[in-house]
């Protein structure tokens, strides 16, 4: 356990160091060629900013998971893979736009291929065959839901860290060396993408950023359920999950297409009702350090006292989030 926690902090401070330097780059690289997210009418910002921050930030993520993975044994290289064509095609989404069909077919097949690392274990109490196709939708949805979360300063990097970090003092109780490098490497890189996303934010993530970092933290959530902790591989991302999936539900029923931008979610209708980037942010940071309390109470053997406690945590954020939104209806 101490090489697993060495090994994590020497990666994760050269992550964090490396993510900063990369995205400085990227940054001057997307202003250079203009490749700019301009404000409409579904936005949070006002100003023209640099979309495209993950072309930084992922090879980072994945060079990182591939190094560690020779000093700590996992299967950080298969994540790290996906992460990348993940990337690939993300990019070329923001860039030329793709139809839902083709992007949910690759992210399904590097969900499927990832999902063959999980050999023979089974995380839900079902037939092998219908884990796989349960927990693989789930991976889908939870790849598109932290996109779809991906919407204000600050906040997807704030997420990052805080499950990253969780994960992280989670496997120190249930003693998984092997979770903890990859989950400090994933905080270090939501910590260094914030030094320029925080508000006003220099430059955005895009969908090549959190599309990949969707992948591989679902990848290691899944990994802490596989270890019989689902409690707790579900209270980390519990404010992302209830936000995204509560939202979800709203627009399937006025008939509108998911697929589509909106500023439905919770988090975006408190901005719209006055409060700034940075206040909401700091919100969800503070609900994770709750979260990963939570998540603890459950690894040490507590899963029910923890879920409910984690229940009372995301509600009072959602409920939070209501009152900063005003008369701003959903």
């Amino acid at each position: 356990m101490a090489e697993a926690w060495q090994a994590g902090m020497v990666a994760g401070l050269a992550t964090f160091a490396a993510s900063i330097a990369s995205t400085r780059l990227v940054l001057a690289w997307l202003r250079h060629k203009q490749i700019l997210d301009h404000p409409n009418e579904r936005s949070s910002h006002s100003l023209p900013t640099p979309r495209g921050g993950g072309i930084g930030l992922t090879p980072v993520l994945a060079l990182a998971l591939i190094m560690v993975a020779y000093a700590v044994p996992g299967e950080t290289v298969l994540l790290a893979a996906g992460a990348l064509i993940l990337m690939a095609i993300s990019w070329l989404d923001d860039r030329k736009g793709l139809a839902p069909g083709p992007r949910f077919a690759v992210q399904a097949a590097v969900i499927a291929a990832a999902l063959m690392g999980l050999g023979g274990t089974v995380i839900l109490p079902l037939p092998l065959w219908a884990d796989r196709v349960l927990v693989g939708l789930a991976w889908l949805w939870f790849v598109n839901l932290y996109n779809f979360m991906d919407g204000i300063d600050g906040i997807t990097g704030v997420e990052s860290a805080g499950i990253g970090l969780g994960l992280a003092l989670v496997a120190a109780i249930t003693g998984d060396g092997a979770l903890i490098p990859p989950a400090l490497i994933v905080a270090a890189c939501g910590l260094g993408f914030l030094v320029w996303n925080w508000h006003p934010a220099k430059i955005f993530m895009g969908d090549s950023g959190s599309i990949p970092l969707g992948f591989v933290l679902g990848g290691l959530l899944l990994s802490l359920a596989a270890q019989g902790q689902l409690a707790a591989a579900l209270i980390l991302p519990g404010y992302y999950l209830a936000d995204a999936t509560i939202t979800l539900l709203w627009r399937l029923k006025d008939g509108e297409k998911i697929w589509q931008a909106h500023r439905r979610h919770f988090y975006q209708r408190a901005v719209r009702g006055g409060k700034s980037h940075a206040h909401v942010s700091s919100a969800v940071a503070i609900c994770n350090l709750l979260l990963i309390g939570c998540a603890c109470l459950a690894a040490a053997g507590l899963p029910m006292a923890a879920s409910l406690m984690a229940i009372l945590v995301v509600g009072g954020l959602l409920t939070l989030f209501t009152r900063w939104a005003g008369g701003i209806v959903r």
